[in-house]
């Protein structure tokens, strides 16, 4: 009876242990065919703790189990297993834009020029992109060493002086090379004539009503730096230009500059007054000398005078008045040396003006002279030069410190974005922006996130070293179109979607590799208008009309309207994330007009935002289109050595200062 009753309680026992077998198994092979399609989607890499262990699942949270540092990695044992994919806490860092730009254009009519631009753009991009993944990283020992290559062996050589006739230099386009710059000590010497005037109806020195001309006899004299940048206009280094006749003063003068990107400099003019005692020198020089401001003979009466006292023996000095250097016809021999502190202009013998160095513009710059205008060049010498060659590969700049890197994306929202435009080869003013504001407390704390935009370059060593450069400083977004200044506006859209999609920001601003940003006046700003409102802060334009003639005009077809809609300059400018994402759904639905002018396009897609939902246009002059300005917001055309003037004035007065204030 007893073993009757122990076979009983065995097969219920079995009984029950087949039941819950049967029920695991069902349980398991239902789990399978959710998580088994989810894994083909996907691939093996969305299989993280995230996954298996979000309070979704009714599981465990690996939130309550995330590690902030490494000491606390060592202090804590994991509470789970965990798997081979390791859990990311924080958005994947993006080599390329992920943006669709092949949806924004497709089915649209390819007639309209920028959008025939932008698929040429992009199919060509496409190619360049594809030869760029195949390159290995052994295809090349140089790293971030130089896409030029240079070495010992095949530097250009540097000569301590040359030489050139006027007609070889007029065969070399009036330029002269020198290969290594200029350094402390070169002078460089200009024999030449001034052409007689002759009459211009629209001179850019002097105003003229309609119908009116004036005689005119002027040459410009530069140094420029002609390694500096590619395919853009060199920066002018020194602008020394005598002006005999034609000056809006009706007097002859000579005007001193410097030009970055187009934008020049406060002029120091030489009007024939010498300057003030209390003025400042340059190496004890003077900057203008004093020379007879009329035509008549005061000059050869102050000559016979002079020798007159000399020869009845008086023995006080007595000054000289000179004429103006610069004769029309007239052979003269100028010659400009490079001192401790400026440049100084000795013509025919005699000291006439000089000019201090300015921030930004240095000697080693300095790669070549040209001379243009009114102007016969007989021949000219440079001597003094530097025997040692600089390195004017610009990614030389780049500094590999672990110092520069951005750092991580965090998981959350971002308060702002801040999107720069950048050329493939702007090696430089990229290390300029990582060394100076990008330093700022609350973008090394990721509460402000930066990311360069860079489009595919023409030549494919550049390509190589800017996706090494990205690799290494995690901070460059690839756009993968051949870069064109008429398609800067597809760079535009993709800082909105990685704004709007990747970090999750409230606030999205756009600026250029030459815009200094003061970080925390830009979150004030944007502060001042209330959450629920959207926004556009920038230094706006009203009223403007486009340009039909001229080096920057806009023919009908590209813009029919007589106005330009209210629209903010393009060197930084903020918009709402609402205004931004509402940009990037109509792209990607194609109903997003382009223009080639990006800030104009950004205007005209805030307007029709604007149309649905109020927008608060916030007008800013601190926001400054050109150079820089007292208490200025952000300060534009900054060359790489301003950038880092602007962060140390910045840093150490705690307040913001311009270098040559403009």
């Amino acid at each position: 009876m007893k073993r009757a009753n122990l076979d009983l309680l065995f097969s219920v026992s079995r009984q029950r242990s087949t039941r819950v077998l049967i029920v695991m198994g069902l349980f398991y092979i239902l789990f399978m065919s959710f998580e088994v399609p989810f894994v083909f989607k996907n691939g093996l890499g969305s299989v993280s703790q995230e996954g298996l262990f979000s309070s979704g699942n009714g599981l465990l949270n690996p939130k309550a189990f995330a590690l902030d540092s490494e000491e606390n990695l060592e202090e804590k044992d994991a509470p789970v297993r965990p798997l081979d994919v390791p859990y990311k806490s924080r958005p994947e860092r993006k080599l390329f834009s992920s943006l669709n730009f092949t949806a924004g254009i497709v089915n649209l009519s390819l007639e309209s020029g920028i959008l025939k631009a932008a698929k040429d753009a992009l199919d060509l991009g496409g190619k360049v992109l594809r030869e760029l993944e195949l390159i290995g990283k052994n295809r090349s020992d140089r790293g971030l060493n130089g896409v030029n290559g240079s070495s010992s062996s095949n530097s250009e050589f540097c000569p301590h002086s040359m030489s050139v006739t006027g007609d070889e230099f007029s065969k070399k386009g009036r330029v002269m090379v020198l290969p290594c710059g200029l350094t402390l000590g070169s002078h460089i010497t200009v024999v030449g004539i001034p052409r007689p005037a002759h009459a211009e109806t629209d001179p850019k020195i002097s105003l003229l009503k309609e119908g009116q001309y004036v005689m005119v006899s002027q040459f410009m004299m530069e140094l420029q730096g002609l390694k500096t940048v590619e395919g853009e206009d060199p920066p002018r280094i020194l602008h020394f230009n005598p002006r005999l006749k034609g000056d809006w003063s009706g007097k002859p003068v000579i005007e001193h500059n410097t030009c970055y990107r187009m934008q020049w400099g406060t002029s120091q003019r030489c009007e024939g007054w010498k300057s003030r005692a209390d003025e400042e020198t340059v190496d004890d020089l003077v900057k203008c000398e004093k020379w007879i401001r009329d035509d008549d003979n005061g000059s050869e009466e102050s000559k016979a005078t002079w020798w007159l006292k000399r020869l009845i023996g008086r023995t006080k000095k007595v000054a000289i008045d000179w004429p103006f250097p610069f004769v029309e016809g007239k052979l003269f021999v100028l010659t400009l040396s490079a001192g401790l502190e400026g440049y100084h202009v000795n013509v025919d013998g005699r000291h006439i003006t000089s000019f201090p160095y300015r921030t930004g513009f240095t000697l080693e710059d300095a790669t070549g002279l040209s001379l243009n205008g009114d102007i016969d060049v007989h021949s000219i010498f440079a001597a003094s030069l530097p025997t040692s060659h600089p390195s004017f590969a610009p990614q030389r700049h780049l500094d590999l410190s672990d110092t520069w890197k951005a750092p991580p994306i965090p998981e959350g929202p971002v308060e702002m974005f801040i999107g720069i435009l950048s050329a493939g080869n702007h090696f430089a003013e990229r290390m300029a922006v990582r060394k100076s504001w990008m330093q700022h407390k609350l973008i090394k704390s990721s509460k402000v996130v930066v990311r360069f935009f860079v489009a595919l370059h023409a030549r494919k060593e550049v390509n190589i070293e800017v996706k090494r450069e990205a690799e290494f400083f995690g901070d460059i977004v690839i756009v993968p179109y051949m870069d064109n200044y008429d398609l800067v506006v597809l760079k535009t859209v993709a800082i909105c979607e990685y704004g709007v999609r990747t970090v999750s920001a409230k606030y999205i601003m756009k600026g250029d590799d030459d815009t200094f940003v003061r970080v925390d006046a830009i979150i004030t700003e944007a502060k001042k208008v209330p959450d629920s409102r959207s926004l556009y802060i920038g230094n706006i334009n009203y009223y403007h009309k486009p340009l039909r003639s001229g080096k920057w005009a806009v023919t009908y077809e590209e813009w029919p309207e007589e106005d330009y809609p209210p629209y903010a300059n393009g060197p930084g400018y903020i918009i709402s994330s609402d205004i931004a994402n509402s940009i990037l759904s109509d792209f990607e639905k194609h109903k997003l007009r382009l223009f080639k002018m990006e800030d104009v396009s950004v205007g005209m897609w805030v307007e029709k935002f604007n149309s649905s939902r109020p927008v608060e246009y916030v007008h800013s002059l601190k926001f400054c289109q050109f150079g820089c300005i007292e208490d200025y917001i952000t300060a534009h055309y900054q060359s790489p050595r301003q950038m880092i003037c602007l962060w140390n004035k910045l840093r150490q007065q705690g307040k913001p200062s311009c270098c040559n204030m403009r």
